[in-house]
């Protein structure tokens, strides 16, 4: 680099700073890369690779891009997991002495980003932070686009839990921690390791006090917080090293703890669909898209947040459903009418405190600022204290609306770049310089009728260009026509170039009053957008509150349209549906009606209800759907159901499928096995559980025993005793329902006609009495050869299923559960020393004498052995 010019110097040594980036280098109107960046650039963007000093004996590679384009370039690169560095040049070329200074003003990384085009707008974007601890570990959640800054901690031993359900962009951790993170399972999110002592608890809290101008952080609600506290003020401080501003955007930061929301791990919001679907090509099959009826960019946020942390405090979810309860009235739809004309406000001043904000930003948060009067008309229509104390919770904007309206124009052009942006008798020099460039233009205008008509020269024309100015231009054959005091400027091939004195003094003016114009806006609009990061904590405060109007609103119209009713929250322990239907699947049903079913749950009697049923006949839906409602509940929703009675849950757990983790390498059984030994080891008796089909990735008599004693665990375990739907093909398990009280039989009706099976879809007490697999193995066109053997295997394995006094087999042994009676012969143990000899005795050839002794002889072993 030493032999280099003095730019690919200046090069070199920002480059040597960010190695760990790709470097957009500015030069003009393009930013360019070198070597190996150039490379990885023109691979990404399908740009072409040139080389600059061609005749050199090593060419530098080279690729570039338009200033103007960047966005879509940097979207690009940063989706294709790039880190990338935007230096930019910080003097006016015009005026810098020698090489024009340069800096790195800004690092882009996915959890960093703040363009539009980069972002979901229905989905937040969130840098994740972990501070790792020997047994309690922080947490910190920035979106940087929106200012939302989150803090939690939770158990070291959660913390693979804690990091999957984050829906991270990006994660930083201390790079001493990296191997000790749990982040294998989170493959596709960048991982950067940062220096330990960035996440110091002194450090951080140095970076918390100053970043909000606190003395401590108690008002905060992190007094007691250490781990949590490592992670926030690393968070802050990796953004404000990117980002190289203040941030301002970030005005607050909350203390989320664990107790306040339901846990729902990311396995069982997987498995339930609730904001993913299962299958890529189905995005209507989630809970999400079929409550998904907001106007606003933030309301659709909050309502993904909603469901994905439901809340556990009852008087907050009451709090809720008032608000949705008097939304169904009917001005509800006057008011969303108006809230659809509000911008994305988060994301608008986000842009504003990083410098990132266009004049089309301002003019619509402009926009949506004169709403709000209308709005908060509106909102005192409704009667609730809910409603009410939204509208208090509203601040005043009016003062950020008028200066506003007076500095941008209505229609403001995408970037200042083409000027128009500030309105005229906003500032007094502004409208001078105007004046005089319009007045400079006008006269050029006029300059060509007037020359035509002095010369006679009728196809004279004025132009302009970068090079050299204004020119009049007249074709060669009327060269002969020009005045003396035309100066020849440049000769083309079929005509001559002039200019004036006069021309060249206008030009100057114009030229000049349009530098100063262009200065002028840049400095005004950064004065404005400056004054709206001021009210960022205003404008943030009136998001959030319009965000929740808009999802209780939403909530209200899905409940009018797909006939959804409150559910009365309880702390009976109990779940009582009635007619309960799942929310996706009857949404989703084309050809036929969605059959209702009742839930009773978590009554003394019914703490479990095993599930037995056909293949296809419904399941899996109504486990679902039992979870759904009671997630929809504390969310503060209504219900699909006739009517509903829901206890607070405070965890979810799910035992359902193991595609994901196959992927992984991870076999169906071993998944199978971690993730029940995850509920058996966490479950609390305010838990709701659904284990479908455990124990069919083993043998058959391995899986039925694990199954059986997993039911017997969570009947009597410690007296914890969660609500558990399970759903099993063992029909060997419904034996349980005799000697479990907690424990009721439930199955899905189906009728045999001719040569088909038509599944009801209806759930009634009681066991099925076939499984129907081998006629559903038959309609699938099994050879009947395969069919009729597998009957004949059947009933052999369905005899014996009960002892001499009536108890089933399975439920004998030591650890059997209380009313088994005695200990029976176990189904699945080695034969005893005397079973086995009396195995071994050839009767055939003993005399009676010694059958007689023989026996006497067993008879003592027998004893013995007792």
């Amino acid at each position: 680099m030493a032999r280099q010019t003095p730019m690919m110097e200046q090069y070199g040594r920002i480059k040597a700073e960010h190695q760990d980036a790709l470097l957009l280098f500015r030069m003009g109107d393009f930013y360019e890369t070198f070597f190996e960046d150039a490379k990885v650039a023109s691979r990404v963007l399908g740009l072409a690779l040139t080389t600059r000093d061609k005749g050199s004996s090593n060419p530098i590679p080279l690729a570039g891009i338009p200033h103007h384009a960047l966005d879509s370039y940097l979207a690009r690169l940063v989706r294709a997991g790039h880190r990338v560095a935007i230096c930019d040049q910080v003097e006016d070329p015009k005026k810098a002495r020698g090489l024009v200074k340069r800096e790195v003003t800004e690092i882009v990384t996915p959890g960093t980003v703040l363009s539009s085009s980069m972002l979901d707008e229905k989905r937040g974007n969130f840098l994740l932070a972990v501070a790792p601890g020997n047994q309690c570990s922080g947490l910190a959640r920035i979106d940087l686009s929106t200012g939302e800054f989150l803090v939690s901690e939770a158990p070291t031993q959660d913390l693979r839990r804690e990091i999957l359900r984050s829906e991270a962009a990006e994660i930083v951790v201390p790079e001493e921690s990296l191997e000790d993170i749990p982040l294998d399972e989170a493959p596709g999110i960048p991982v950067t390791g940062v220096p330990e002592w960035e996440f110091g608890i002194d450090q951080a809290r140095e970076t918390l006090r100053s970043h909000f101008g606190v003395a401590n952080l108690d008002g905060f609600g992190l007094a007691g917080f250490v781990e949590g506290v490592r992670a926030a003020g690393a968070a802050l401080r990796y953004l404000k090293d990117l980002k190289k501003r203040s941030l301002s955007q970030i005005t607050s930061v909350s203390a989320v703890l664990e107790a306040d929301r339901m846990i729902l791990d990311e396995t069982t919001q997987r498995n339930l669909e609730l904001v993913e679907p299962l299958e890529s090509g189905l995005p209507s099959a989630t809970l999400l898209a079929i409550l998904d009826a907001t106007v606003t960019p933030m309301g659709a946020r909050l309502l993904r947040s909603w469901i994905l942390y439901p809340l556990v405090d009852r008087a907050a979810i009451e709090r809720r459903q008032d608000a949705v309860e008097d939304f169904l009235g009917p001005d509800r739809a006057d008011l969303r009418d108006t809230m659809d004309g509000l911008c994305d406000m988060h994301r608008v001043v986000g842009r504003a405190a990083t410098g990132h904000a266009t004049p089309r930003d301002l003019a619509a948060l402009r926009l949506s600022i004169e709403l709000l009067p209308e709005i908060v008309r509106r909102l005192n229509g409704f009667a609730s204290r809910a409603v009410r104390d939204m509208v208090l919770e509203l601040p005043d904007l009016s003062d950020v609306g008028s200066m506003l309206g007076e500095a941008i124009v209505d229609n403001p052009p995408a970037t200042l770049k083409s000027g128009g942006v500030i309105r005229a008798g906003y500032d007094d020099e502004l409208d001078s310089v105007r004046a005089v460039a319009k007045e400079g233009k006008g006269w050029i205008s006029r300059l060509q009728a007037t020359e035509r008509e002095r010369t006679g020269i009728a196809n004279l024309r004025v132009g302009y260009n970068k090079v050299f100015g204004y020119y009049i231009e007249v074709t060669k054959p009327n060269v002969q026509l020009v005045p003396d005091d035309y100066v020849g400027k440049q000769t083309l091939v079929n005509a001559e170039r002039y200019v004036t004195p006069e021309l060249k003094e206008h030009e100057s003016r114009i030229l000049t009053a349009e530098e100063d114009l262009t200065r002028l806006e840049r400095e005004l609009f950064e004065r404005v957008r400056s004054r709206v990061a001021e009210a960022a904590s205003r404008i943030q405060k009136a998001a959030e509150t319009l965000a929740s109007v808009d999802v209780l609103s939403t909530l209200a119209e899905v409940a009018s349209e797909n006939r959804y009713v409150r559910p009365v929250m309880t702390e009976d322990g109990a779940i009582v549906v009635e007619d309960g239907r799942h929310p996706v699947v009857e949404r989703l049903l084309e050809r036929e009606a969605f059959v209702p079913n009742d839930v009773r749950l978590g009554l003394e009697e019914g703490r479990i209800l095993l599930i037995t049923g056909p293949n296809m006949a419904g399941k899996s839906t109504y486990l679902r759907q039992a979870a759904l409602t009671v997630i929809m509940a504390q969310m503060g929703s209504f219900v699909p159901a006739r009517a509903a009675s829901v206890a607070m849950v405070d965890r979810v757990f799910t035992r359902i499928g193991a595609t994901d983790a196959l992927a992984r390498g991870r076999s169906t059984f071993l998944v199978e096995m971690s993730q029940t030994a995850n509920i058996l080891r966490n479950a609390t008796s305010r838990s709701l559980i659904l284990l479908d089909e455990i124990g069919r990735g083993t043998s058959t008599f391995d899986g039925l025993s694990i199954a059986w004693a997993v039911t017997e665990y969570l009947h009597d375990h410690g007296g914890i005793r969660p609500k558990t739907l399970f759903a099993t093909h063992y029909h060997e398990l419904t034996e349980l329902e005799d000697v479990l009280p907690g424990l009721r039989n439930m199955n899905i009706l189906a009728r045999e006609t001719g040569d088909s099976i038509a599944f009801l879809r209806k759930v009634v007490p009681g066991c099925a009495d076939q499984s129907y697999g081998i006629e559903v193995a038959r309609l699938a066109g099994i050879p009947e050869e395969v069919t009729v053997r597998a009957r004949e295997v059947l009933r052999n394995l369905e005899e014996a299923q009960y002892t001499a006094d009536a108890v089933p087999r399975l439920a004998g042994g030591d650890h059997g559960p209380l009313g088994a009676g005695e200990p029976q012969l176990h189904l699945f143990r080695e034969p005893s020393e005397v079973e086995r000899e009396l195995e071994s005795i050839d009767v055939d050839r003993m005399t009676p004498i010694d059958a007689l002794g023989r026996l006497a002889e067993l008879k003592e072993k027998l004893k013995r052995g007792r």
